[in-house]
């Protein structure tokens, strides 16, 4: 199956040499090219794409408005976001996760690990490492939005299913999960399954995110 991409960003060398990169590959195809988030929106309602690699900074409409207009308009079935950004902007990046993005990577990512990204994206996965995910949220969770509340999602959830929750928001990955809980990996997975369907969130980067809105977490803690 060919992996069609959409490149936005508003620098041409920067869209250049990412599609020089993924045209390498025999199994990705760049679909299309934006300057900003406004012309990406655009492009994309004309053009069929299953993964777009999105800028953070960018004039005009940034990539973190984009991506919440873009999951806003297509919650299923549209195309996945994965966002790129450097060092210094990390909570425009657990911003756009909050936005509905799949995942994110910094700018200097060697080529072979975007294309890994992008593929991993496609098949419905997220890209971002534990290790990333606990210090983004351990560092802004407490900063952006309004006061954790609670929320009424998590009722559903049953105490295994909330105690995997716990466990994926504290950044662990399926197998440090099944050796925590002593289960098998492929049952972890099952339940984080489970967990996303009755949330109705997209994936686990999406759980992990709910979990520290609804005070069911802590930042650090």
């Amino acid at each position: 199956m060919t992996v069609r991409v959409v490149i936005v960003d508003d620098q041409a060398l920067v869209r250049a040499g990412f599609r020089m990169v993924l045209d390498s590959q025999p199994d990705l195809e760049v679909v299309g090219e934006a300057i900003d988030g406004a012309d990406a929106l655009r492009v994309l309602a004309r053009t069929e794409a299953d993964v777009v690699v999105m800028d953070i900074r960018m004039p005009t409409m940034d990539g973190v408005e984009a991506t919440r207009r873009l999951c806003a308009e297509r919650p299923t079935g549209g195309p996945r976001v994965l966002v790129l950004t450097t060092f210094d902007t990390e909570a425009d990046a657990f911003a756009a996760l909050q936005a509905g993005a799949s995942g994110f990577l910094l700018k200097n990512v060697p080529p072979e690990e975007l294309l890994a990204a992008i593929r991993v994206v496609a098949q419905g996965d997220s890209v971002v490492a534990p290790s990333i995910t606990r210090r983004l949220l351990d560092r802004f969770a407490g900063q952006l939005g309004a006061a954790p509340s609670g929320d009424p999602r998590l009722a559903q959830l049953t105490e295994r299913e909330r105690e995997v929750l716990l466990l994926v928001a504290q950044g662990l990955s399926n197998a440090e999960i099944a050796a925590r809980v002593h289960v098998a990996e492929a049952t972890v997975k099952t339940h984080v399954g489970r967990i996303l369907a009755k949330l109705q969130l997209r994936d686990r980067v999406q759980a992990v995110v709910l979990a520290y809105e609804s005070g069911l977490v802590t930042p650090g803690g």
